[in-house]
């Protein structure tokens, strides 16, 4: 017994003196290294903005732009409507809300909470089937076509087909400011067109379907489809410039309060000569700066000072 105690006791010793030496022999780990984003001050954080789908392709651009240049940042830019937008942002579930009409307009939100960025001007037009071959409607027709008054092509120079609406669902900023300066306010029929939730899904429908008419800001226009004038005005820039073509809006980028860190730094992003000078006119929007005239939330035209 006493034999066996004497081991223990010796390797006891033993393992007391091995630890003592691991532990004076210990280093230090590195700390990890900073990216080179953040050892020049990059920037990091998540920016998440809704609403606009008439707007979404500018800032989609704009976004990937601006996360190139800033590696620590993610934008996530979805649509589903002006309305959406604005009260997602009025809720705080996003920190920008994209839309194509005033915060006033919107019902059900405290407007006075929200701070306005206008970015640019979006044209909107009404647009056709190629096949329809009407480029030309006069205010009066196009209202009786969307109230359905007028349910034929054949009635406004077209060929003997009949016309299908596409309309935007009533969340949608691109249809209240349709329906505002195109329609003159009038009430759209009820029961007689289909409804697409985005302006892409919009031009598809109307390419794809015999005798369709339906509405599209000017930066979704393409060769699929036939842009109509307005009493032989067209949805130009230098006749929206001026007023002569009233169909357009401001494009708003809202947030609640005034924006600060990353949402800050993305909206100056918005309006730097990079963005304005290029993507704006590039992609079918138009510079604020080239606006002749300013317009209010009730839809009074004033003349630039």
């Amino acid at each position: 017994m006493l034999r066996k105690g004497k081991w223990l006791a010796i390797l006891l010793m033993a393992l007391v003196a091995v630890l003592v030496v691991a532990g004076c022999g210990k280093k230090e780990l590195p700390a990890p290294q900073q990216s080179n984003s953040q050892q020049q001050g990059g920037t990091s954080g998540t920016i998440t903005a809704a609403g606009s789908t008439a707007l979404q392709p500018l800032v989609d651009e704009a976004a990937k732009q601006y996360m190139q240049k800033n590696q620590g940042v993610r934008i996530v830019v979805n649509g589903g409507g002006s309305g959406n937008g604005l009260s997602q942002v009025f809720q705080g579930a996003v920190q920008i809300g994209n839309s194509d009409i005033f915060a006033e307009e919107k019902d059900g939100i405290d407007a006075s909470q929200l701070v306005d960025h206008k970015v640019c001007v979006v044209g909107m037009a009404a647009v056709v089937n190629p096949n329809v071959k009407v480029d030309n409607l006069t205010n009066q027709q196009l209202i009786n076509i969307f109230t359905g008054k007028i349910t034929n092509w054949k009635d406004v120079g077209g060929p003997d087909q009949k016309i299908n609406i596409v309309n935007r669902p009533r969340g949608s900023g691109t249809r209240a400011t349709f329906k505002k300066y195109a329609l003159n306010g009038a009430e759209e029929a009820q029961g007689i067109a289909m409804e697409q939730d985005a302006s892409g899904t919009v031009r598809k429908t109307i390419a794809d379907t015999p005798g369709a008419v339906g509405y599209l800001a000017l930066s979704y226009i393409d060769n699929s489809v036939l842009a109509v004038k307005i009493d032989g005005v067209e949805p130009t820039v230098a006749n929206i410039a001026d007023n002569k073509y009233k169909v357009w809006a401001y494009e708003h980028m809202y947030t609640k309060g005034q924006p600060a860190g990353e949402v800050k730094k993305f909206l100056d992003y918005m309006m730097s000569d990079e963005v304005q000078k290029n993507l704006v006119p590039q992609l079918g929007y138009i510079p604020i700066t080239a606006m002749k005239v300013d317009r209010d939330a009730k839809g009074n035209v004033t003349p630039k000072s």
